[in-house]
């Protein structure tokens, strides 16, 4: 009996085995991973663990010894290198071959680079794994300025923590505001604002044109016909779905868009499914097919896939969530908008406590609660709903009521 093969030892991953064995699923279940580190979760990489306030073990999904307790095999630290579906066997690197009833391909995304001149030079990191949490968080502790390129989640996040070490930080965002594709212009100044408040030197509308260094390590970045000073670079400019060994075996498979499968996963051959960052599902509640990079949708997905292969009446149905913590800052989002969605904010944006709702049409497409708790789950309620702007930003109004 060949069982189930999951590839991509991340969260997504960890969470279709555990799903699988939860639900007494007794077939073989074998876990292959490229890394050498048991399945762990992203966010504390730029949050908790890369600022050093959280301990290495707490970053790992399941215990040592939890695989093998639970009758996963693993083959950590090697590669799946193809997959032969009219046999129904994955290779690995190792030369081993995998035989299987059912395979979910999570091997996440990876991290995007700037092919700029300087790109390879020494203090120029990006930050998707774990060993490089460990590496930028050692060049924190003894460099003092750091240049991010790229004012998203990740960079942003960075940007904190090592303000929060005592570094001097410039961000670096070739748009007009972060965040500006995620949160529109108004939110995205808010993200600029808080930052510029704690002392980072945000440019926006900034090109970066090359990394310059001495003797292999960087010194600084060049834009504008400017150079900024940086001994400690971090590009944080997106991340590609790794979709290689699904295209290869001739998977409807996009290098932006991820893997195609429908709202259960499954791709167009009914044994292969996708789960987590590589995965572009249709959504039964949106209507259509997205990719979402968030450690809330591993976390469904991989529970979804398991869910498929047992044959459950389940579907790719929930409202994209994520969330940030970034200084003093916390908050939540749900839903999926545009940056051209109208804005309706319930609250004080300048004293950081704040409800935002994203509208088209007068429905609410998104919500993000910022340093407002306890709301989500209400929030999540209005997401698809048609409701007055004006009620969603009256206080006395409460959220259950609207």
């Amino acid at each position: 009996m060949a069982g189930t093969v999951v590839v991509g030892a991340g969260l997504a991953a960890a969470h279709v085995v555990a799903t699988l064995r939860e639900a007494g699923y007794a077939d073989p279940v074998t876990l292959v991973g490229e890394e050498v580190d048991r399945p762990y979760e992203r966010p504390p990489l730029s949050k908790a663990y890369l600022q050093g306030s959280a301990p290495r073990d707490d970053v790992f999904v399941h215990p040592d010894g939890w695989y093998a307790d639970h009758g996963v095999e693993t083959r950590f630290g090697t590669a799946a290198t193809a997959v032969d579906r009219a046999a129904r066997a994955v290779a690995l690197a190792d030369g081993l071959t995998l035989g299987y009833d059912h395979l979910v391909i999570a091997t996440g995304s990876s991290a995007r680079t700037l092919d700029v001149p300087g790109a390879g030079l020494d203090g120029v990191h990006t930050l998707r794994r774990l060993g490089d949490s460990d590496v930028l968080r050692d060049e924190l502790a003894v460099r003092s300025r750091l240049v991010v390129a790229g004012g998203g989640w990740i960079g942003l996040e960075v940007a904190a923590a090592a303000r929060l070490a005592g570094l001097d930080v410039t961000v670096l965002e070739y748009a007009a505001q972060p965040l500006l594709r995620v949160l529109g212009p108004e939110l995205g100044a808010f993200f600029a604002d808080l930052h510029r408040a704690h002392g980072v030197d945000v440019r926006t509308g900034a090109g970066i044109e090359a990394f310059e260094g001495s003797a292999g390590r960087v010194t600084g970045v060049r834009v504008g016909g400017e150079v900024v000073p940086a001994d400690v670079v971090l590009v944080g400019v997106g991340a590609a779905p790794n979709i290689g060994l699904a295209a290869a075996s001739g998977l409807a498979a996009d290098p932006v868009a991820g893997i195609t499968v429908d709202e259960h996963l499954r791709t167009a051959d009914p044994a292969v499914l996708a789960a987590g960052d590589v995965a572009h599902a249709y959504n039964t509640a949106l209507g259509h097919g997205l990719r979402v990079e968030h450690w809330d949708n591993a976390i469904r997905q991989g529970a979804l896939a398991a869910r498929s292969i047992l044959a459950q009446d389940a579907v790719h149905d929930w409202q994209p969530y994520f969330y940030t913590d970034q200084y003093d800052l916390g908050m939540e989002y749900v839903g999926h908008a545009d940056a051209d969605d109208s804005v309706v904010l319930r609250g004080d944006l300048r004293a950081r406590e704040v409800i935002a709702f994203w509208l088209r049409d007068g429905r609410v497409r998104a919500a993000m609660n910022v340093n407002v708790w306890d709301v989500n789950e209400q929030l999540r309620a209005l997401v698809g709903r048609q409701i007055e702007p004006a009620r969603l930003a009256a206080q006395d109004v409460p959220l259950d009521a609207l």
